[in-house]
């Protein structure tokens, strides 16, 4: 159970109101409309890295289920895990994401990202032994889009995980994303 009261819609300021309404309805949005001010920033940037990112959409979702694993982030997992069966992934993918760089199954790219993800989890700074292999492979700019897009996740883990963001009844929603 949430540890505060999910924002009413209809008790919230008419832009967020309508913002609300346009948004999936997602339990994370509703606990973000207690601070109405950062929900709109907050979406927007989601929204770069779920529709405007140059990430492989599975690559991109091995990153996120990652960090999501790493953080103990129950509702973020959910929610990716849904969105990743959407994309064709499936559970022994999810098991050896949950397991590391070394999980059975992994591409050699999905193993990069996984070490590169564990690396700035743990060390903030990745290492020139992650660092390399990543940029090589993706390039500058898919790089740099892995760094803020991990970074991003551990922030809404740890948003879901203080706040105690509730699963919504009958389960992850995920959101509809293009493939």
């Amino acid at each position: 159970m949430a540890r505060i009261a999910y924002a009413d819609p209809a008790a919230t300021d008419r832009k967020t109101a309508a913002l609300l309404d346009r948004l999936a309805p997602l339990n994370i949005f509703r606990m973000l409309a207690n601070a109405p001010g950062l929900l709109r920033p907050f979406v927007d940037l989601g929204s770069a890295f779920l529709y405007h990112g140059e990430l492989d959409p599975v690559i991109r979702e091995c990153a996120i289920l990652r960090v999501g694993y790493l953080s103990g982030a129950a509702y973020e997992t959910a929610q990716h895990e849904k969105i990743g069966r959407d994309l064709g992934m499936d559970e022994a993918l999810f098991r050896a994401l949950r397991q590391g760089s070394d999980g059975p199954g992994l591409t050699d790219e999905q193993s990069l990202v996984i070490a590169f993800v564990d690396d700035l989890v743990s060390q903030v700074k990745a290492s020139d032994a992650t660092f390399r292999p990543v940029l090589d492979q993706f390039g500058v700019a898919p790089t740099q889009e892995l760094v803020l897009l991990v970074g991003y996740y551990m922030m809404v883990s740890r948003y879901l995980e203080t706040f105690e963001v509730d699963i919504e009844a009958g389960g992850a929603r995920g959101l509809s994303l293009p493939g």
